[in-house]
């Protein structure tokens, strides 16, 4: 099969965004807002919808698009047919299957990406789609969400990692840089393998630690216009990733722990969306041949974020049931601030290209 055209694309990120959608309406569901009913009754699925649906879409249309094989996009398409199976409430297995399915599709790209160009970043990547097929067959054998949040967590955290560790080549990064690097991911891994535990918290915390040190966002927040604005957004990402390490070594990812809210999001939302806002302008013209031009608007959904996030932790630090049911409603507003932002900037460079 030949590589997909942009065009055909579009609908396979579309369906992602539905999971996206359900997704966040199943998390306020969650914490007791009115939602439509097919999110209500996936109340229970906000993890699964977020990680293996929306972000098992995106991430393995990203990759099917940089590999350039038609199989690959059986992938995205696998991923967002498990969400919608998910929210159509068809029988638990389906979804369970597909995203399976896709996870293992992923992988295989990951595959020929690394034989393609062996390096510990490609690898990496594999590691982490690896990670995101071990989260679903524990949910599926164990039925249990719980048992397959650590390495769900780890398909995100290391996929950006991993990412983040190929553009260290641009910079004069000592040889010890990189086993340290390797050094953290093995703690993650093994870690996981035991059970939630300090250990793994302790591992996101010198990720952290490390991509605050080496990553070329340092000397690119220096910039200006976009490249400064990714800067911003991934450092203000580490930030977040460094707070969810030090909640989780005070032991707030064990499940039912008063800070588990707090901790998960941190990541979930502060470290994987301040990502996703700053790789945004790049990605989605590279997925869909569709520019987005620079503004400084960006930095509105970015700020509120943050801001929102903060309220939202604040709420779970401080046993503040009323400010973590708020401020989960405002993080749902924010995303779709920054959707609506990048549609505005859209339209408006389509307009200037038409005069």
């Amino acid at each position: 099969m030949s590589d997909l055209k942009p065009a055909g694309r579009l609908p396979l990120l579309f369906f992602g965004m539905l999971s996206l959608l359900g997704g966040v309406l199943a998390g306020l569901a969650r914490l007791g807002w009115e939602v439509p009913a097919p999110a209500a009754q996936a109340a229970g699925l906000h993890g699964p919808l977020m990680i293996a649906a929306f972000f098992g879409t995106v991430i393995s249309l990203e990759r099917a698009v940089a590999i350039g094989h038609g199989w690959a996009y059986l992938v995205p398409l696998a991923a967002s047919a498990g969400g919608l199976a998910l929210l159509a409430g068809a029988p638990l297995i389906v979804g369970q299957t597909l995203g399976s399915l896709a996870a293992l599709g992923l992988v295989a790209a990951s595959g020929v990406a690394m034989r393609r160009q062996f390096a510990i970043y490609t690898g990496i990547l594999t590691l982490a789609a690896g990670c995101w097929l071990i989260g679903n067959l524990i949910w599926i054998s164990s039925g249990e969400i719980s048992g397959a949040v650590p390495w769900w967590l780890l398909f995100l955290v290391l996929t950006l990692g991993g990412e983040r560790l190929e553009l260290t080549r641009f910079l004069p990064t000592p040889p010890a840089a990189q086993k340290i690097f390797i050094a953290i991911v093995g703690l993650l891994l093994v870690s996981a393998t035991i059970t939630v535990n300090p250990l793994f918290a302790a591992g996101f915390f010198a990720l952290a630690l490390w991509l605050l040190r080496y990553d070329i966002a340092r000397r690119n927040v220096a910039s200006d216009r976009l490249t400064r604005f990714i800067a911003i957004c991934l450092l203000s990402g580490y930030v977040w990733l460094v707070i969810a390490g030090l909640l989780g070594m005070a032991g707030a990812f064990t499940p039912g722990h008063i800070w588990r809210d707090a901790a998960l999001h941190s990541i979930g939302l502060g470290f994987v969306f301040a990502m996703v806002f700053g790789h945004a302008p790049i990605i989605f013209p590279t997925v869909t041949r569709i520019k987005i031009p620079y503004h400084p608007v960006l930095y509105l959904p970015l700020v509120l974020l943050h801001l929102t996030l903060a309220l939202r932790v604040f709420g779970g630090l401080f046993d503040n049931f009323a400010l973590r049911q708020h401020a989960s409603l405002f993080n749902g507003l924010v995303l779709v601030v920054f959707i609506a932002t990048m549609v505005l900037l859209v339209r408006s460079n389509t307009k200037r290209g038409t005069r």
